[in-house]
């Protein structure tokens, strides 16, 4: 027995021996071989931190991989407040080289940041000369440029609100509100700040001697995405300097006939996407309408719609007549006070004789108008990669309502469609009337893969090339008359229709509605302006300037 008991002591001290060995070896190895990460890890836990990003956000790109955000990097001054001489004395001094309030100043300096102001070449030098302690000169990486392009599509951003994404609050994060940055927050959102400024500090609060300003970079993947529009910022920017000049208020869209690609689509007015809050407080929240998505009553652009269904439908040849008494028509008054008296089928569209299509609308009968408005998609708010909420409003229905049906016919009364609506009719026309949806997103990329795509919607024909054919010639005699003379593309042929809708208020908007080239049309462009009166005279000539621009790029 007692040998026994020997043996196993001299086992269980064994045991010890090794159990000893082998946590000497285990702290050895956390002295000696995780000693730097165990350091790395001290020192975050005692570090003041700036982000060197506005915000840690995926691209948004055009079809070319182009910036449309206008991201750019530029030198701001950093500050950590813990690391400044007296700040008063400071805050005059920083206000003197940036020639702004010292109370301004002042009001930065009590939390770690990034001072809001653009630095010249010799402010940056200045700044640096001085060697303050705490405060640095440093490249920033910024989302949105001096001037971005399609705000309304591509939207803005505001504070974090974890209720509508279920996720955690996370102070100080910005997060999409509109437009692209909000239907692809999931894909955009980054982790982490592709660099940071940190200062380390000891238990006691004091900066650690010899490092001063520590800039890191991060180059791992942190999860954002970019996201590839359809739109062609040559394009977009043509159009957005044409309206700046000749739209207050209104939108052009611009289609790619060949795929239905959206190549532009501006609203104005306009608005920079970082500076929300200045809208808000000043009250022009309207300035975020998109009114390329917005309805309105198309006026005479939905003759479109009533002669194309006139023509499937076979109640119109070419040697039909309509009779206008102008303003003393019993049906509907004419814009032409005398009327045009005895007017042919195709004469009538070119002349935009308001009795004519009223008589029209009441030979096709409201179930046909609307069948045919249906079919040629005015119902179809939808854009492929863009799932903004649609407007309930358009109803197409009420046309069917008692005495809607004349109004109906002239585009007045109960028709509501948008911009980039008309622009995809008026894309199918020249399409040999095949309809394609309009799209706006082409892909999902992440570090240059693709790694999710939207494919463009299916082609439908929704009326006989015949037809198609037919219609192409009666836009090019609104071209030809007086009243689509401004939107005339030299060298290139264009074709079109001109819009007036009447509004309660007696501004009437404005439309331009057609396609370039006339023959082999390549681009299908809409001009609204609100209150912008005739559409021969408003609308049509920034069609012809938008035209030209383009086919010249």
């Amino acid at each position: 027995m007692e040998q026994l008991r020997r043996r196993r002591v001299r086992w269980v001290f064994v045991g010890l021996v090794a159990a000893l060995a082998l946590l000497a070896g285990k702290l050895g190895e956390v002295q000696i071989t995780q000693h730097a990460a165990f350091r790395v890890a001290k020192l975050s836990q005692t570090a003041v931190q700036v982000s060197l990003e506005s915000v840690p956000r995926g691209a948004i790109l055009d079809r070319n991989l182009f910036d449309l955000t206008g991201r750019h990097a530029a030198a701001r001054i950093v500050v950590i407040p813990q690391l400044l001489p007296e700040r008063e004395g400071l805050a005059a001094e920083l206000a003197a080289i940036l020639g702004v309030d010292a109370g301004e100043i002042r009001a930065h300096l009590d939390s770690p940041g990034i001072l809001p102001y653009p630095l010249s070449r010799v402010q940056k030098e200045t700044v640096l000369a001085r060697g303050w302690p705490g405060v640095g000169v440093l490249p920033v990486a910024f989302r949105y440029g001096e001037r971005p392009v399609a705000a309304h599509v591509l939207g803005h951003l505001g504070p974090h609100s974890p209720a509508a994404s279920g996720a955690a609050a996370e102070p100080g994060r910005l997060a999409g509100k509109s437009g692209i940055e909000l239907f692809y927050e999931p894909e955009l959102a980054g982790r982490q700040p592709v660099a940071v400024v940190r200062s380390f500090f000891d238990a006691r609060g004091l900066p650690l001697p010899g490092l001063g300003l520590v800039v890191e970079t991060h180059k791992g993947d942190d999860g954002r995405q970019d996201v590839r529009l359809t739109l062609d910022l040559a394009v977009q920017e043509i159009v957005e300097e044409v309206m700046d000049r000749k739209i207050e208020t209104g939108a052009v869209v611009v289609l790619d006939i060949a795929t239905g690609d959206i190549l532009a689509l501006a609203s104005r007015p306009d608005y920079h996407p970082a500076r929300v809050g200045e809208y808000l407080s000043s009250g022009v929240a309207d300035v975020f309408n998109n009114q390329a998505l917005a309805l309105y009553q198309p006026g005479s652009i939905f003759k479109i719609v009533v002669a194309a269904a006139a023509l499937e439908e076979g109640i119109v040849a070419p040697d039909t007549t309509f009779a206008c008494a102008g303003h003393e028509d019993r049906l509907v008054r004419c814009w032409l006070a005398e009327g045009h008296g005895a007017v042919g089928f195709a004469e009538a569209f070119a002349v935009s004789c308001n009795p004519a299509f009223a008589r029209l609308a009441l030979q096709l009968g409201s179930d046909k108008v609307v069948e045919y408005a249906r079919r040629f998609k005015l119902d179809q708010q939808a854009v492929i990669g863009f799932p903004f909420p649609p407007d309930r409003r358009q109803d197409l229905d009420l046309i069917s309502r008692p005495y809607n049906l004349v109004n109906a016919g002239i585009g007045q009364g109960p028709v509501l469609v948008n911009p980039l609506q008309i622009t995809a009719l008026v894309a199918a026309v020249g399409r040999d009337g095949v309809y394609i949806p309009p799209r706006l997103v082409i892909e999902i990329r992440r570090e240059n893969r693709v790694v999710r795509t939207l494919e463009p919607g299916a082609p439908e024909r929704i009326m006989t090339a015949g037809t198609a054919r037919a219609m192409n010639t009666l836009l090019k005699s609104v071209i030809a008359g007086e009243l689509g003379e401004a939107a005339r593309v030299p060298g290139w042929g264009s074709a079109g229709k001109t819009g007036t809708a009447q509004t309660a208020n007696g501004n009437n908007n404005a439309w331009f509605s057609g396609y370039v080239p006339a023959e082999k049309p390549r681009y299908a462009i809409t001009v609204f302006v609100r209150g912008g009166g005739n559409g021969g005279q408003s609308a049509a000539p920034v069609f012809r300037e938008v035209a030209e621009q383009i086919l010249a790029h």
